[in-house]
């Protein structure tokens, strides 16, 4: 009876080590985010090293670009959407190689965004010209198709 005693208090007190281990790990993620939120959803928080999750926007800095009219391409998209993870390499890369800043706005974070900018589905971008919208791309596409698109909207104008 003694020998597990002493095994069940090991192991509790493995389980607490872990779970003490695992919120300073998340409380280190969390310091410096991009989103100046300290509760982040755990699909976000796995994306805070990605360097394809570098360029974000929040709500307040992209109401206020626009409200100055100013022309930006912003890239919704939520962590936890499938599509996402497949577009998003491709939209961030192809928008460096053509010297687009592409903003990264956080649906899952910012629930407002699907409503402010009428998103219906992620990924979506959208592409705006002295603060209206000009064009938008809804749904995964292929980079040539994405290319295609960029040339026309955002570099054309």
């Amino acid at each position: 009876m003694k020998k597990i005693l002493i095994f069940l208090s090991i192991m509790i007190v493995g389980f607490a080590a872990l779970a003490i281990l695992n919120d300073y790990d998340t409380e280190q993620a969390l310091e410096d985010n991009p989103y100046q939120k300290e509760d982040l959803n755990a699909a976000t928080i796995e994306q805070l090293d990605d360097p394809n999750y570098k360029n974000i926007i929040l709500p307040e800095q992209l109401k206020t670009q626009l409200e100055n009219g100013e022309s930006v391409t912003v890239y919704f998209y939520s962590p936890t959407c499938s599509w996402c993870e497949k577009m998003t390499p491709i939209a961030v890369s192809l928008a460096k190689e053509l010297q687009i800043d592409l903003k990264l706005y956080n649906v899952l974070e910012f629930e407002e965004g699907w409503d402010d900018y009428d998103i219906e589905a992620t990924p979506t971008i959208v592409h705006f010209e002295n603060g209206k919208e000009v064009a938008r791309t809804v749904g995964y596409d292929e980079e040539e198709n994405l290319r295609e698109w960029f040339e026309q909207f955002v570099l054309q104008n």
